[in-house]
């Protein structure tokens, strides 16, 4: 799959670039794309030098909380939701508590770190199907929730945003936590349609009703704010969570006397490695979106898009965020690279900038996941995991349109 995209991207821009030379005279096409070619090697390599940092940090911070007992807590308190929404995994099996710190560095916003976690836990899972090949109601559960971008605290988003000068690299968490609210829940409701799972349990009730009524209860309070304010909120609320998570963190780890110098350098050196291996992809993906831009080609398919919309009747102003959103499912390298790309040619506060974050935050690569988790144990057949987590990226890019419209639209 990543193999035809990438192809895909340097010949589709091959032929615009032909295009401008041959049908409208602009021999200077092909020196715009050899710059940008090394342009984006060159911010390749500015972005992963903050990556570094990031995912050192993080991953530091979560191996602290892994030993100081704050996820072996989450863990328990799930469990009871957990036995309802997976009732073939037994109490207490190690599944729980992997798909718990899966959960956990995704909702951070660590999804490459999230993802060797995940693979264990899938192999947890598979010790308990009854299938070899045949993908069973938890595995496509665990995945779907995986797949619907459980992204409560994107520190590599506003990593992203960081780097690219952005003066409040927090401004965009409350549209991501509203837009990926929405695709989980839409993931979770249509895996629930399709197992027949029991969501009126009273114990599932009382989870995912509490979750709602704290949604609820968030969009109630922000409903009367002007967009200004709502800006300003997201930046400020945004800031006091991520300083909040870091502080609580070390505190369980003080209070249950982890050695957190040594279990911050020892979870560190796992996040040096990860941001390490992800520098080839970044570069082939950022070349790649540079080439397309500098072509032509992605201008061409924009305006198509664009005077679509604008035939139905429909605003225009999410058009030039669609690129981040159509790659998602594919490549999260290449989703990747259109966001920062974004931000680099409108700018990082822009509008279509901000709503690229967004849906970044708000949807994930739907098959990419399952060609690596399935892989990883052998299935075949996935049955209804793919209807329902397309489904959930759907919701996520429709939630970031409507939220961000409400947050950062023009007025």
């Amino acid at each position: 799959m990543l193999n035809r995209l990438w192809l895909g991207f340097f010949l589709v821009a091959a032929v615009a670039a032909l295009a401008r030379w041959l049908l409208g005279g602009d021999a200077a096409v092909f020196a715009a794309v050899t710059d940008s070619l090394f342009a984006m090697a060159k911010l390749s390599v500015e972005v992963m030098v903050l990556l570094f940092g990031t995912l050192t940090l993080w991953l530091g911070l979560l191996r602290i909380a892994e030993r100081a007992g704050l996820v072996e807590l989450l863990a328990r308190a799930l469990t009871p939701l957990f036995t309802r929404l997976m009732p073939e995994v037994p109490a207490g099996h190690p599944a729980i508590g992997l798909i718990t710190l899966n959960f956990a560095a995704n909702v951070l916003g660590l999804d490459n770190a999230a993802t060797p976690i995940g693979l264990r836990a899938m192999r947890e899972l598979q010790t308990l199907n009854p299938s070899s090949d045949t993908a069973s109601n938890a595995q496509i559960l665990f995945l779907v929730l995986n797949a619907s971008s459980l992204t409560l605290l994107p520190v590599s988003i506003f990593m992203y945003r960081a780097q690219q000068g952005a003066p409040d690299p927090t401004l965009v968490f409350l549209p991501i936590l509203l837009a990926t609210s929405a695709s989980t829940l839409v993931g979770l409701l249509s895996v629930a349609w399709m197992q027949r799972l029991k969501l009126w349990d009273p114990v599932a009730l009382a989870y995912l009703g509490g979750g709602a009524l704290l949604l609820g209860g968030l969009l109630a309070a922000l409903a009367s704010l002007s967009a200004a304010a709502l800006a300003s909120v997201s930046a400020l609320v945004g800031n006091l969570v991520l300083f909040g998570v870091i502080v609580a963190f070390l505190l369980a780890g003080a209070i249950k006397q982890v050695p957190v110098y040594e279990a911050f350098i020892d979870g560190a050196k796992d996040g040096f490695g990860v941001a390490r291996d992800l520098l080839p992809y970044l570069v082939a993906m950022l070349c790649a979106v540079g080439v397309l831009r500098a072509s032509g080609a992605l201008g061409y398919a924009l305006e198509a898009i664009r005077w679509a919309v604008h035939a139905l009747g429909l605003n225009t102003d999410f058009v030039a965020a669609l690129p981040t959103a159509l790659v998602k499912p594919f490549s999260g390298s290449a989703a990747r690279a259109m966001l920062i790309e974004t931000m680099q040619h409108y700018g990082v506060d822009s509008y279509p900038a901000l709503l690229a974050a967004t849906m970044q935050g708000s949807t994930e690569t739907t098959f990419y996941v399952v060609a690596v988790y399935f892989g990883a144990v052998g299935i075949r057949r996935v049955r209804h995991t793919v209807g329902c987590a397309l489904l959930a990226d759907l919701a996520g890019v429709i939630a970031s349109i409507a939220v961000c419209a409400w947050f950062f639209a023009p007025r």
